[in-house]
């Protein structure tokens, strides 16, 4: 049965012994969190057991809390609900736990250590009934419902915990192996429907904390049955689920194997901070350099002074609090100044309420020590928008890329090889050269791109490679919209605008001519002619992403001129 509000719904299904899940749905954009970009909706899984005593794991956020208690008060008298357990709390699940309490007064929490005094304080200390989970700890719900719970801290979540279900086998995984995306279908059949979405989501949320991944990992490997995934968000892992453990481990081996580290430190207050680390981080992560991210609120002093001893660059990202950075940021601050070398690259973000002092404070530490930025400091006022998430992206991919240039330089080149040849050789490929434009919500990119080419006849569609550090690449997943904008010969108007070097966040198109496509993307009306894409698949190829898009409309714009093409002397850069 669905119960429906606007573009939002629950589904309920029942999945095992007395064992239900409520999907709640939505095909809306939910923004509080950087990945859900992709728009295409996603669901907010909760379970409930009804065995002896009575159990809900992982509410959802309040954005559903209305539809969801309907729906669960059609299947269960909350006044007898025994327990929540929490795979993570915040804020933004607050609304829905504070409505469960009041038609259940009597209710326990089942949740880790921080995530109490995380309760506690969200609370402002009213009295509440909360079974703390230290180690790996046990409750018994009756009838052979036996749930054993499993710390999975991470940066992003240090109160992470999984829970598994001996009775009907399934762990409940919370962030782990989620995607969003949102439709009828409940568990994952059909595996490769769903890869590029759960590795999208991979590399969005877990990317950055590759080594508390394996962590977790290890920690239910060797669980004596596992029959399925039940994770926060998405369809339910049962027919990939052993694909997409094994996709885990790979991701973040890759992760490990990186030549370079950035060692990313933050505190939030309210969240809005770590939506920023979790953008910086993505982008870094997309560019090839890997992350270690420290929540400097849950980590102790040897382990930040561990991560950056080894790193190759540092970010320090705060809140402003009563005029302040946070304590645990001040810490963090002072083992940087002490223990990391001055040639090191930096950089500061933060969000802030009324003023912004900690970011000032941080910047000003680094200035004097002798410290070189590698951006900007970003000041961010409350919640961050949809395209100050994308410039933190964007920002993220320049200080990784500055990274590799240092790099570069202080290694010998080599002398020419048969290597060098063959990049010569492949270098003479040639194709047209075009301007690549998207648009998806308030975000606009555009990118130069020589390596475009048909690739059917029934239905029209082409392939365009993008480069995995791109800031277009986020714009050209499935589903995604775009324009090719193909230039003519003699144009080096447009050519030398876009072989320049943007800021993050600047705007692609100022100054130019354009107007808007039938599918929402800017055209560059200087053009020789234009293709309205759609994307229809990705593949991974190395450093690249290889797109195949169906072109839906398109014009030419000049009959008279002829495509530009790009030569080139090595295959080894464009």
């Amino acid at each position: 049965m669905l119960q429906t509000t606007k573009q939002r719904d629950v589904q309920i299904v029942h999945i095992a012994s007395e064992t239900k899940a409520l999907r709640s749905r939505t095909w809306d954009r939910l923004k509080f969190e950087v990945e859900y970009s992709l728009q295409k909706g996603t669901t907010a899984n909760s379970f409930l057991i009804q065995a002896d005593r009575t159990a809900i794991i992982d509410p959802p956020g309040e954005s559903f809390t209305k539809n969801y208690l309907e729906s669960l008060q059609q299947r269960l008298d909350l006044r007898k609900l025994d327990y929540v357990i929490l795979g993570h709390f915040n804020a933004n699940r607050g609304g829905t736990l504070k409505a469960l309490l009041e038609l259940a007064p009597k209710l326990t929490f089942v949740c880790s250590n921080p995530a109490a005094i995380a309760l506690r304080q969200f609370w402002e200390n009213q009295e509440l009934n909360i079974t703390v989970v230290r180690g790996e700890d046990t409750l018994d719900l009756g009838r052979g419902h036996e749930l054993q719970f499993i710390p999975a801290s991470t940066p992003r979540w240090p109160d992470g915990l999984l829970t598994y279900d001996k009775e009907t086998q399934i762990l409940f995984t919370d962030k782990f192996f989620g995607a969003h995306v949102c439709g009828d279908q409940v568990f994952d059949e059909g595996w490769a429907v769903y890869r590029e979405d759960r590795r999208f989501y991979y590399d969005c949320l877990h990317a950055a904390q590759a080594k508390q991944v394996v962590s977790a990992l290890d920690k239910i490997a060797d669980r004596a049955a596992i029959l399925f995934y039940g994770p926060g968000h998405g369809p339910l892992v049962r027919y990939g689920m052993t694909e997409l453990t094994k996709e885990y481990r790979k991701w973040s081996a890759e992760q490990s194997d990186l030549d370079l580290i950035v060692a990313l430190l933050y505190a939030s207050a309210y969240g809005n901070t770590a939506s920023l680390a979790q953008a910086i981080a993505r982008g870094i992560t997309k560019a090839g350099v890997a992350v270690e991210s420290i929540n400097c609120e849950a980590a102790e002093p040897a382990e930040i002074q561990a991560v950056v001893e080894k790193c190759d660059g540092f970010i320090i990202g705060s809140p402003t609090l009563g005029g302040h950075a946070p304590t645990q940021i001040q810490t963090a601050l002072g083992i940087v100044l002490s223990t990391v070398a001055k040639d090191k690259l930096a950089g500061v973000f933060g969000s802030f309420g009324w003023s912004g002092e900690a970011i000032d404070l941080i910047e000003n530490k680094l200035k004097d020590a002798g410290y070189k930025l590698g951006f900007e400091p970003i000041r961010v006022k409350f919640k961050p928008t949809d395209v100050t998430l994308q410039e933190c992206k964007e920002t993220g991919i320049k200080f990784a890329q500055a990274l590799k240039k240092a790099q570069k330089r202080r290694t010998p080149k080599p002398t020419v090889s048969a290597t060098d040849r063959a990049a010569q050789a492949v270098g003479r490929i040639v194709g047209s050269t075009c301007i690549v434009s998207a648009k998806r919500g308030d975000v606009t990119s555009a990118m130069l791109a020589s390596w475009v080419s048909q690739a059917t006849f029934h239905p029209p569609g082409l392939t365009v490679a993008v480069a995995k550090d791109r800031a277009m690449e986020s714009l050209t997943h499935t589903g995604d919209k775009f324009a090719i904008n193909i230039l003519s010969e003699g144009n080096q108007q447009l050519f030398k605008h876009f072989t320049k070097q943007f800021t993050p966040g600047e705007d692609r198109f100022a100054g130019l001519n354009i107007t808007e496509a039938n599918n929402g993307c800017p055209v560059l009306t200087d053009a020789l002619a234009y293709l309205e894409c759609t994307v229809g698949d990705r593949m991974e190829c190395a450093d690249h992403w290889v797109v195949y898009a169906v072109v839906n409309e398109g014009k030419v714009l000049d009959p008279e001129a002829v495509t530009s093409v790009h030569h080139r002397k090595s295959g080894s850069f464009y």
